[in-house]
């Protein structure tokens, strides 16, 4: 299965992104192997959502990317701690 996922950065900005290994990806983050959450750690993943494919869960990345809303995010994820 794939994944749609948000993370809260140490920034208060959000990463989208999607994955077929969600916790390989995370720890990637975390490591700081990723260009955008290297200088923002450390991170937590907010949300995420469950696809068949890997097709699907890129769309819903880019549907969610398109928003450029924090607020529109917010709303989706709800409350994070």
């Amino acid at each position: 299965m794939a994944k749609t996922y948000i993370l809260k950065c140490t920034d208060n900005s959000y990463y989208v992104g999607s994955t077929i290994n969600l916790i390989e990806r995370i720890k990637a983050h975390t490591e700081g192997r990723c260009r955008y959450t290297k200088s923002r750690l450390p991170v937590k993943l907010a949300y995420s959502e469950e696809y068949p494919t890997l097709s699907e869960a890129k769309k819903r990345e880019y549907q969610i990317k398109k928003w450029k809303s924090r607020l529109a995010i917010e709303r989706l994820i709800g409350p994070v701690v």
